[in-house]
Formats: C-alpha cells, structure tokens, sequence
C-alpha cells in the first residue's frame, strides 16, 4: 500500500540513482486535489495538431502495453528510437524501421520527445533517474513524457528530477489495455507542462482517441488509479455475480447476455464474460498490474482519509489470485480466487 513513508522511500531511492537529487529530499504529499486546478478538457484524435511537434521521438518500455503504443508511432511515419530492458523485445519494432539505443538516457539523449511506458512505480523511478536513465540526456527544450501508472509522489519526483535538467515533463497515463492500445484508442489522462502537452498533441492522438489534460502533475496518476480502482471492484462483483447465477443453476453464458442488454451494461463485461464462462483468460491487461494498481488507489485514499471498504475487499481477491500463480492471466482470472474462497 502506498503511504507517504513509501512515497519518502521512493525519494531515498531517487537520490541514489540521481546525484543531482539531494537525500533529504522529502516528496510533496498528495494531499487534496483542487477542483480549480482541474482542466476537465477532452479532446477528440479529430483535433488539428500542434505546431512546434518535435520530430525525433523516444519510447522506453516495449511491454503489452509499450510495444504496440510505438508501433503505432512508427506505422505513422514518425521517427523513434526505442530500448527495452530485454534487447530481444526491440527487435519487432527495428525490423518496422525504429532506431535503438541502449540506455533510457541514451535515447533521451538523441530525442526531443521521450515516452516511458513502465510496469510499476519502481520501475518508472529507475528508468527515468538511474544511473543511466533518461534524465541523464535530458536538456532545454526537450521532453518526458510518462505513460506509465504510478502513484501522485512517484510522478512528482520524475517531474522534479526532469525539471532540474531544463527539460519539461507530462504525465499521461492512459486508460485501455492491449486491444485498445493494438488499435490507437487509448485515452490519456495527462497533467504537467501544458506547453509540452501540446507539442506532443499529434502523437497523442495517433496512439489514442481521446485526451484529458487534467492541470498539475499528481492529478493524472489520480484520476488513473481512481479509473483503475472502479474498473478492479467491478470486475470481482462480476464475477461473483457470475458464479451465483450458476451456483443456482443458471447458464452464466445467459446471465451475460442479460447483462449486455440492460441498465449495467458495460463493454468490459461484454468482453470479458464469455472468455470467463469458459474459464479462459487471454491476457489484455495482467491481473499483476490490476492488484497494483489497487494497491495504489487504497494508498491515494489512505492519504486523504477516504475509506474504500469495496475496492479493499477487490484487493484482497486479486492478492489471492496472484497466491495461486495467476499473476501473468488476464485480470479477470480474478474469477479463479472465488471459485477458491467458495470451496474453502
């Protein structure tokens, strides 16, 4: 769980990997949201683009998620250089024309724009601030911009790091799994330098359809693990829901069809249902990733003394499903930990 002595961890650890980051550097917490420095602003991939778009762009993370995002990129037309932490992932996207470089702060270095698309907060911290990380070939005029889902403190010190070095830095979390991100219709929830939201406007909306600019770095990674926590509860109350109707002798095939025609309906029910009635879960987004992020979402309430009893039992069940080697399935494998509570 996430808490301020976590987010002062991560701070120690930035000081590790950045000299530049004094070691009594404490992060700021993420106390409260301001409704006026919220932008609720969503534009559509019809938008004009920017001007000023930078022309050499970086993408860090070649992952589920990483991978197809810069392939998009590259299928445009654009010029990218890619690195991965496995070499081997590259390779896909140099056959497709991409450049690699092997450091993060190598391919900021030969960028004006560098996206990061990492699997958790750690990883994020590391490859932006390592000893080898991007802001090491960070400087006026270029860009990071973080795609990955990390909590408010681990954001503010990229941003803060980033800062230091002239560069301008945007948070951009996106909503969408694999499928979404395959097809360029990701939304992002971004927060930041508005004038590097901008210049990055056009890739934005090659790799998504939509794009929330939300004010102050902190509140993109809010309002993406509040999405996230809402999307994990209602996924276990799915299921459970699933495994009632046939505990009392329903078809859950017909429970989900009745679902997709009335008042619930929903598409990620429409999507996941059928592959969870047959006990199959087709990885979009890994149930590894969803506990995280719940995880996180519990420690952004818990810093404002919010209780959140609904998504803090979700946790626990997706806690259980990892226990049983379902890290790497689909979230929606969730369903397997019930099947599991209900026989013990």
């Amino acid at each position: 769980m996430v808490s301020l002595v976590r987010g002062a961890n991560y701070a120690i650890m930035a000081a590790s990997f950045c000299p530049s980051l004094p070691h009594h550097f404490k992060p700021t917490p993420i106390v409260k949201f301001p409704q006026s420095s919220f932008s609720f602003k969503v534009f559509s991939s019809q938008s004009s683009p920017a001007d000023e778009t930078p022309t050499r762009v970086g993408f860090l993370g070649l992952g589920i998620m990483g991978s197809p995002m810069a392939q998009n990129l590259i299928k445009a037309g654009c010029d990218v250089t890619v690195w991965n932490r496995t070499k081997s992932k590259c390779d896909p996207l140099i056959d497709l024309g991409a450049k690699y470089k092997p450091s993060p702060g190598e391919v900021a270095a030969s960028c004006d724009v560098t996206f990061a698309m990492l699997a958790d907060p750690e990883s994020a911290l590391i490859v932006a601030c390592g000893e080898d990380g991007a802001a090491r070939g960070m400087s006026p005029g270029k860009g990071y911009v973080d795609v990955s889902t990390v909590d408010g403190p681990t954001s503010k010190l990229i941003n803060g790091q980033i800062k230091e070095t002239g560069a301008l830095f945007l948070e951009a979390p996106v909503s969408g799994s694999k499928k979404p991100a395959e097809d360029g219709q990701l939304i992002f929830l971004t927060a930041g330098d508005k004038s590097l939201y901008e210049k990055v406007a056009p890739y934005l909306d090659i790799m998504g359809k939509s794009r929330f600019y939300l004010g102050d770095v902190g509140n993109g990674a809010a309002m993406k693990l509040v999405v996230n926590m809402i999307m994990g509860s209602m996924m276990t109350s799915f299921a459970e829901g699933l495994l009632l109707g046939e505990k009392v002798g329903l078809d859950p095939s017909v429970v989900v069809e009745v679902i997709s025609q009335g008042a619930i309906s929903a598409p990620m029910f429409a999507l996941k249902g059928p592959s969870m009635v047959q006990s199959k879960y087709p990885t979009a987004f890994p149930l590894k990733h969803q506990q995280k992020d719940m995880r996180l979402a519990l420690g952004l309430a818990e810093s404002v003394s919010q209780s959140t009893p609904m998504a803090a039992a979700a946790n626990e069940l997706y806690k259980v499903a990892k226990s049983h080697g379902l890290s790497d399935s689909d979230f929606s494998a969730v369903i397997e930990a019930l099947k599991v509570k209900l026989k013990d």
